[in-house]
């Protein structure tokens, strides 16, 4: 494992405004994530899960606090800066999966690469390639109402590794999948980790896909209650 974090958070908060209210969703969360980890942030609804997850994958900004990713102290990034540095560092795999419903599952993990600008012959390689690594070669053709729900989670995960980041974040990932499809999506996503030795963050309700991290980050009221290493 690198000694030099990957990401570093230090002193996170987060408040929201609701109404007259002020909801403290972080409270001074500090982390380090290193690169190759397989990590898991757990805990009941309402405890930060999201928000700490917005703040990883650079959606939000803290409303105090420093988060630095690859080195870069992200705080220093103009909005299109810091919208094209997330866009080439980090993957993103969504509990309703957020495919494009009119797009082929092989047009879907193509989009992010044309985002980027590279050319549709590399970026039609590139994404065949990623959909071979999930084992949806056959289906790149097909519509996402024509796949299964694990099926169409497996095109999310190849559309989050596409652009080769360094982190891919999944926030809930098998919540609408029933528990077959969630354990073979863990499994999947456990394969990309040591094939690919990309870090995954994810989030879970499910204390069964624990079993399956090398470090879980258990998440309480805002605060980090524990930080466990598994052997």
């Amino acid at each position: 494992m690198n000694v030099q974090p990957i990401l570093k958070l230090r002193n996170i908060k987060r408040r929201f405004m609701l109404g007259e209210t002020t909801i403290d969703a972080l409270n001074s969360v500090s982390l380090d994530i290193h690169a190759g980890e397989f990590l898991a942030v757990w805990g009941p609804s309402g405890s930060g899960k999201s928000t700490l997850m917005n703040i990883i994958g650079l959606i939000d900004t803290p409303t105090e606090g420093e988060v630095s990713f690859d080195g870069q102290d992200t705080h220093l990034l103009e909005d299109d800066a810091l919208t094209d540095f997330r866009g080439q560092k980090i993957g993103f795999v969504f509990q309703n999966f957020n495919l494009v419903p009119v797009l082929s599952a092989l047009e879907n993990v193509m989009l992010p690469l044309q985002i980027q600008g590279i050319a549709e012959h590399e970026a039609r390689k590139r994404a065949a390639a990623a959909l071979v690594d999930v084992g949806l070669e056959r289906f790149q053709d097909s519509l996402p109402d024509k796949l299964s729900g694990g099926q169409r989670q497996r095109v999310a995960i190849a559309r989050a590794l596409v652009v080769n980041p360094k982190l891919v974040i999944a926030d809930e990932p098998t919540a609408n999948l029933d528990s077959e499809n969630s354990r073979m999506v863990v499994e999947l996503m456990r394969e990309m980790n040591h094939a690919r030795k990309v870090t995954f963050v994810f989030t879970t309700h499910d204390p069964r896909l624990l079993e399956h991290v090398d470090r879980k980050i258990l998440l309480r009221d805002g605060s980090i209650a524990s930080d466990e290493v598994v052997q």
